[in-house]
């Protein structure tokens, strides 16, 4: 953008925010197809990683989303042999989500995804930058009020998308 007298001007924060982590979000969807995944997949993994033994409707309060949305993801994850449901102790009318061996291998495969990723989106950073970037993002982040770990793009997952008119 360019301001009266010619030169350019810097966008604003907000703007530079939503361009590179659009920019981020769909390389990192590029960088996990090779291994049929998509991020939804990414992210339902890794929240069963560290709450191993959710309920449907655990996970999705998790992921703040309504649990029917979760359904065809589960039902796919499970037929790929990442995760299993397994009847709680607690509740029979209750079914745990664990992950399989199959999905702890898929999780090093997605973490190895997020540092090759993280290092070709930062690379004009120094490690010093980087640092900084991430503790001001943080910060921005927990001002907003955003879940750490939790993508916001998983409360729109199962929910009908309204067309234009």
């Amino acid at each position: 953008m360019k301001n009266p007298s010619g030169t350019q001007q810097p966008s604003s924060a907000a703007f530079l925010l939503a361009q590179v982590g659009s920019h981020a979000a769909r390389k990192f969807a590029e960088r996990l197809a090779p291994l049929r995944l998509s991020p939804p997949h990414a992210g339902i993994l890794g929240v069963l990683r560290k709450s191993e033994g959710l309920s449907k409707q655990g996970l999705a309060e998790a992921l703040h989303m309504h649990p029917s949305g979760l359904v065809a993801i589960i039902d796919e994850l499970e037929e790929r042999g990442l995760v299993k449901r397994q009847n709680s102790l607690e509740d029979r009318r209750t079914y745990e989500l664990h992950l399989t061996d199959k999905g702890q291998a898929a999780l090093r495969d997605i973490g190895r995804v997020e540092q090759e990723h993280n290092e070709s989106l930062c690379v004009a950073l120094s490690q010093r930058e980087r640092e900084q970037l991430t503790g001001f993002l943080q910060r921005i982040a927990d001002d907003q009020g955003l879940t750490r770990g939790v993508q916001t793009r998983f409360s729109r997952l199962g929910r009908r998308q309204k067309k234009p008119c």
